[in-house]
Protein backbone atom coordinates (compact mmCIF):
# COMPACT_ATOMS: atom_id res chain seq x y z
CA UNK A 1 0.00 0.00 0.00
CA UNK A 2 1.37 3.39 -0.99
CA UNK A 3 2.02 6.15 1.51
CA UNK A 4 -0.60 8.38 -0.14
CA UNK A 5 -3.29 5.77 0.51
CA UNK A 6 -2.15 5.32 4.12
CA UNK A 7 -2.24 9.08 4.72
CA UNK A 8 -5.65 9.33 3.08
CA UNK A 9 -7.06 6.59 5.31
CA UNK A 10 -5.58 8.23 8.38
CA UNK A 11 -7.13 11.55 7.34
CA UNK A 12 -10.55 9.92 6.80
CA UNK A 13 -10.37 8.18 10.20
CA UNK A 14 -9.45 11.45 11.91
CA UNK A 15 -12.39 13.23 10.28
CA UNK A 16 -14.78 10.43 11.27
CA UNK A 17 -13.47 10.41 14.84
CA UNK A 18 -13.86 14.19 15.07
CA UNK A 19 -17.40 13.93 13.75
CA UNK A 20 -18.28 11.18 16.24
CA UNK A 21 -16.90 13.23 19.15
CA UNK A 22 -18.82 16.30 17.97
CA UNK A 23 -22.08 14.34 17.83
CA UNK A 24 -21.74 12.58 21.18
CA UNK A 25 -20.32 15.54 23.16
CA UNK A 26 -23.72 17.25 23.78
CA UNK A 27 -25.22 13.98 25.02
CA UNK A 28 -22.28 13.40 27.38
CA UNK A 29 -22.60 16.95 28.69
CA UNK A 30 -26.34 16.45 29.21
CA UNK A 31 -25.73 13.31 31.28
CA UNK A 32 -22.96 15.08 33.18
CA UNK A 33 -25.19 18.06 33.99
CA UNK A 34 -27.97 15.77 35.21
CA UNK A 35 -25.64 14.47 37.94
CA UNK A 36 -24.50 17.86 39.26
CA UNK A 37 -25.88 20.40 41.67
CA UNK A 38 -27.21 23.68 40.32
CA UNK A 39 -24.16 25.61 41.57
CA UNK A 40 -21.75 23.18 39.90
CA UNK A 41 -23.36 23.64 36.48
CA UNK A 42 -21.96 27.16 36.06
CA UNK A 43 -18.49 26.49 37.49
CA UNK A 44 -15.65 27.84 35.34
CA UNK A 45 -13.58 26.15 34.09
CA UNK A 46 -16.31 23.54 33.58
CA UNK A 47 -15.90 20.05 35.00
CA UNK A 48 -17.28 16.80 33.69
CA UNK A 49 -18.69 15.76 37.08
CA UNK A 50 -19.20 17.51 40.40
CA UNK A 51 -17.96 16.56 43.82
CA UNK A 52 -20.52 13.77 44.00
CA UNK A 53 -23.02 12.16 41.64
CA UNK A 54 -26.46 13.50 42.51
CA UNK A 55 -28.82 10.72 41.46
CA UNK A 56 -31.61 12.39 43.39
CA UNK A 57 -32.01 14.79 40.46
CA UNK A 58 -33.82 11.97 38.67
CA UNK A 59 -36.10 11.46 41.67
CA UNK A 60 -37.09 15.14 41.64
CA UNK A 61 -38.46 14.99 38.09
CA UNK A 62 -41.87 13.73 39.18
CA UNK A 63 -42.05 16.58 41.71
CA UNK A 64 -41.81 19.21 38.97
CA UNK A 65 -44.33 17.76 36.45
CA UNK A 66 -46.14 14.45 35.79
CA UNK A 67 -43.31 12.90 33.80
CA UNK A 68 -44.83 9.40 33.69
CA UNK A 69 -48.09 10.71 32.19
CA UNK A 70 -46.26 12.76 29.58
CA UNK A 71 -44.03 9.78 28.81
CA UNK A 72 -47.00 7.45 28.25
CA UNK A 73 -48.74 10.06 26.08
CA UNK A 74 -45.68 10.46 23.87
CA UNK A 75 -45.19 6.70 23.70
CA UNK A 76 -48.80 6.08 22.69
CA UNK A 77 -48.77 8.73 19.98
CA UNK A 78 -45.36 7.74 18.60
CA UNK A 79 -46.15 4.01 18.49
CA UNK A 80 -49.55 4.49 16.80
CA UNK A 81 -48.19 6.98 14.27
CA UNK A 82 -45.22 4.74 13.46
CA UNK A 83 -47.38 1.64 13.06
CA UNK A 84 -49.86 3.55 10.91
CA UNK A 85 -47.19 4.96 8.62
CA UNK A 86 -45.52 1.59 8.19
CA UNK A 87 -48.84 0.20 6.94
CA UNK A 88 -50.09 3.11 4.82
CA UNK A 89 -46.71 4.01 3.32
CA UNK A 90 -45.82 0.42 2.45
CA UNK A 91 -49.27 -0.12 0.91
CA UNK A 92 -49.08 3.16 -1.02
CA UNK A 93 -45.51 2.48 -2.13
CA UNK A 94 -46.53 -0.96 -3.40
CA UNK A 95 -49.49 0.52 -5.31
CA UNK A 96 -47.37 3.18 -7.02
CA UNK A 97 -44.49 0.79 -7.74
CA UNK A 98 -46.30 -2.35 -8.95
CA UNK A 99 -49.96 -1.68 -9.72
CA UNK A 100 -51.08 -0.07 -12.96
CA UNK A 101 -54.06 2.30 -12.89
CA UNK A 102 -55.04 5.47 -14.78
CA UNK A 103 -53.17 8.59 -13.70
CA UNK A 104 -50.78 6.69 -11.44
CA UNK A 105 -47.70 8.77 -12.26
CA UNK A 106 -49.57 12.08 -12.10
CA UNK A 107 -51.11 11.21 -8.74
CA UNK A 108 -47.71 10.20 -7.40
CA UNK A 109 -46.11 13.46 -8.56
CA UNK A 110 -48.88 15.48 -6.95
CA UNK A 111 -48.53 13.46 -3.75
CA UNK A 112 -44.77 13.95 -3.82
CA UNK A 113 -45.17 17.68 -4.42
CA UNK A 114 -46.72 18.01 -0.95
CA UNK A 115 -43.22 17.57 0.47
CA UNK A 116 -42.42 21.09 -0.75
CA UNK A 117 -45.23 22.62 1.34
CA UNK A 118 -43.99 23.71 4.80
CA UNK A 119 -45.97 22.52 7.80
CA UNK A 120 -46.48 26.12 8.92
CA UNK A 121 -48.55 26.74 5.76
CA UNK A 122 -51.02 23.91 6.38
CA UNK A 123 -51.19 24.05 10.17
CA UNK A 124 -54.17 26.47 10.16
CA UNK A 125 -56.28 24.35 7.75
CA UNK A 126 -55.41 21.26 9.81
CA UNK A 127 -56.47 23.04 13.00
CA UNK A 128 -59.79 24.06 11.40
CA UNK A 129 -60.38 20.46 10.33
CA UNK A 130 -59.55 19.08 13.75
CA UNK A 131 -61.85 21.64 15.38
CA UNK A 132 -64.72 20.67 13.05
CA UNK A 133 -64.17 17.03 14.00
CA UNK A 134 -64.11 17.91 17.71
CA UNK A 135 -60.57 16.59 18.07
CA UNK A 136 -58.89 19.67 19.52
CA UNK A 137 -57.31 18.84 22.89
CA UNK A 138 -57.33 15.13 22.02
CA UNK A 139 -54.61 12.82 20.79
CA UNK A 140 -56.60 12.14 17.61
CA UNK A 141 -55.42 15.50 16.29
CA UNK A 142 -51.83 14.25 16.50
CA UNK A 143 -52.32 10.62 15.50
CA UNK A 144 -54.67 10.74 12.51
CA UNK A 145 -52.81 13.40 10.41
CA UNK A 146 -49.54 11.60 11.14
CA UNK A 147 -50.70 8.25 9.76
CA UNK A 148 -49.80 9.28 6.21
CA UNK A 149 -46.49 10.48 4.81
CA UNK A 150 -45.43 11.40 1.28
CA UNK A 151 -41.79 10.84 2.20
CA UNK A 152 -42.52 7.37 3.58
CA UNK A 153 -44.53 6.45 0.48
CA UNK A 154 -41.68 7.63 -1.76
CA UNK A 155 -39.14 5.68 0.29
CA UNK A 156 -41.14 2.46 0.11
CA UNK A 157 -41.89 2.91 -3.60
CA UNK A 158 -38.20 3.27 -4.44
CA UNK A 159 -37.38 0.17 -2.41
CA UNK A 160 -40.15 -1.91 -4.00
CA UNK A 161 -38.80 -1.02 -7.46
CA UNK A 162 -35.59 -2.87 -6.59
CA UNK A 163 -37.37 -6.17 -5.89
CA UNK A 164 -37.11 -8.55 -8.88
CA UNK A 165 -40.31 -8.71 -10.91
CA UNK A 166 -39.80 -12.45 -11.38
CA UNK A 167 -40.92 -13.02 -7.79
CA UNK A 168 -44.15 -11.18 -8.47
CA UNK A 169 -44.75 -13.05 -11.75
CA UNK A 170 -44.20 -16.40 -10.04
CA UNK A 171 -46.73 -15.48 -7.36
CA UNK A 172 -49.28 -14.47 -10.00
CA UNK A 173 -48.86 -17.82 -11.73
CA UNK A 174 -49.61 -19.53 -8.41
CA UNK A 175 -52.84 -17.53 -8.19
CA UNK A 176 -51.79 -14.97 -5.60
CA UNK A 177 -53.82 -11.74 -5.47
CA UNK A 178 -52.15 -8.29 -5.53
CA UNK A 179 -52.70 -7.89 -1.78
CA UNK A 180 -51.38 -11.41 -1.23
CA UNK A 181 -48.24 -10.52 -3.19
CA UNK A 182 -47.85 -7.42 -1.05
CA UNK A 183 -48.32 -9.34 2.21
CA UNK A 184 -46.42 -12.54 1.41
CA UNK A 185 -43.55 -11.27 -0.77
CA UNK A 186 -43.01 -7.53 -0.58
CA UNK A 187 -43.46 -6.98 3.15
CA UNK A 188 -40.98 -9.74 4.23
CA UNK A 189 -38.40 -8.40 1.76
CA UNK A 190 -38.87 -4.77 2.80
CA UNK A 191 -37.67 -5.07 6.40
CA UNK A 192 -34.65 -2.77 5.83
CA UNK A 193 -36.83 0.00 4.37
CA UNK A 194 -39.48 -0.49 7.06
CA UNK A 195 -36.82 -0.26 9.76
CA UNK A 196 -35.46 3.00 8.33
CA UNK A 197 -38.95 4.46 7.98
CA UNK A 198 -39.82 3.33 11.49
CA UNK A 199 -36.78 5.10 12.95
CA UNK A 200 -37.52 8.37 11.13
CA UNK A 201 -41.22 8.31 12.00
CA UNK A 202 -40.75 7.46 15.67
CA UNK A 203 -38.10 10.15 16.12
CA UNK A 204 -40.24 12.77 14.38
CA UNK A 205 -43.36 11.90 16.38
CA UNK A 206 -41.52 11.62 19.71
CA UNK A 207 -39.71 14.96 19.31
CA UNK A 208 -42.62 16.89 17.78
CA UNK A 209 -43.21 20.09 19.74
CA UNK A 210 -45.28 22.38 17.51
CA UNK A 211 -48.31 20.15 16.87
CA UNK A 212 -48.84 19.20 20.56
CA UNK A 213 -48.40 22.85 21.50
CA UNK A 214 -51.18 23.84 19.09
CA UNK A 215 -53.69 21.06 19.67
CA UNK A 216 -53.27 20.07 23.33
CA UNK A 217 -54.41 22.23 26.24
CA UNK A 218 -55.05 19.84 29.13
CA UNK A 219 -51.96 19.17 31.22
CA UNK A 220 -52.58 15.43 31.49
CA UNK A 221 -52.72 15.07 27.69
CA UNK A 222 -49.43 16.78 26.92
CA UNK A 223 -46.28 15.09 25.63
CA UNK A 224 -42.64 14.99 26.71
CA UNK A 225 -41.44 18.02 24.67
CA UNK A 226 -44.15 20.19 26.21
CA UNK A 227 -43.28 18.86 29.66
CA UNK A 228 -39.64 19.81 29.23
CA UNK A 229 -40.69 23.28 28.14
CA UNK A 230 -42.82 23.62 31.29
CA UNK A 231 -39.76 22.89 33.44
CA UNK A 232 -38.02 26.03 32.17
CA UNK A 233 -39.02 28.70 34.63
CA UNK A 234 -39.55 32.38 33.85
CA UNK A 235 -36.79 33.63 36.13
CA UNK A 236 -34.82 30.50 37.03
CA UNK A 237 -34.44 26.94 35.80
CA UNK A 238 -33.26 23.89 37.69
CA UNK A 239 -30.91 22.73 34.94
CA UNK A 240 -29.75 19.45 36.57
CA UNK A 241 -33.34 18.22 36.96
CA UNK A 242 -34.20 19.43 33.45
CA UNK A 243 -31.21 17.57 32.02
CA UNK A 244 -32.19 14.46 33.98
CA UNK A 245 -35.64 14.58 32.39
CA UNK A 246 -34.01 15.11 29.00
CA UNK A 247 -31.84 12.03 29.48
CA UNK A 248 -34.89 9.91 30.25
CA UNK A 249 -36.75 11.36 27.26
CA UNK A 250 -33.91 10.40 24.91
CA UNK A 251 -33.72 6.78 26.06
CA UNK A 252 -36.74 5.49 24.05
CA UNK A 253 -35.25 6.90 20.84
CA UNK A 254 -31.95 5.15 21.54
CA UNK A 255 -33.74 1.88 22.28
CA UNK A 256 -35.81 2.11 19.10
CA UNK A 257 -32.71 2.87 17.07
CA UNK A 258 -30.80 -0.09 18.47
CA UNK A 259 -33.73 -2.45 17.87
CA UNK A 260 -34.32 -1.15 14.35
CA UNK A 261 -30.62 -1.33 13.56
CA UNK A 262 -30.57 -5.02 14.40
CA UNK A 263 -33.71 -5.51 12.31
CA UNK A 264 -32.07 -3.62 9.46
CA UNK A 265 -29.08 -5.98 9.36
CA UNK A 266 -31.31 -9.03 9.81
CA UNK A 267 -33.61 -7.87 7.03
CA UNK A 268 -30.74 -7.57 4.57
CA UNK A 269 -29.54 -11.06 5.47
CA UNK A 270 -32.96 -12.71 5.10
CA UNK A 271 -34.10 -10.82 2.00
CA UNK A 272 -31.46 -12.28 -0.30
CA UNK A 273 -30.58 -8.80 -1.60
CA UNK A 274 -27.05 -8.77 -0.24
CA UNK A 275 -25.62 -10.07 -3.55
Amino acid sequence: MRKEQIYMRMFVHIILAFGAITMIAPFIWMVSTSLKSLSEVFVFPPTLFGESLRWNNYLQISERFPFSIFFLNSLKIAVLVTAGQLFTCSLGGYSFARLKFPGRDIIFLLYLATLMIPYFVIVIPIFIMMRSFGWVDTHYALIVPGLFSAFGTFLMKQFFLTIPRELEDAAKIDGCTPFGIYRRIFLPLSKPALAALGIFTFMWSWNDFLAPLIFLNTMTKRTIPLGLAVMQGLYSTDWPVLMAASVLSVMPIIIVFLCAQELFVKGITLSGLKG
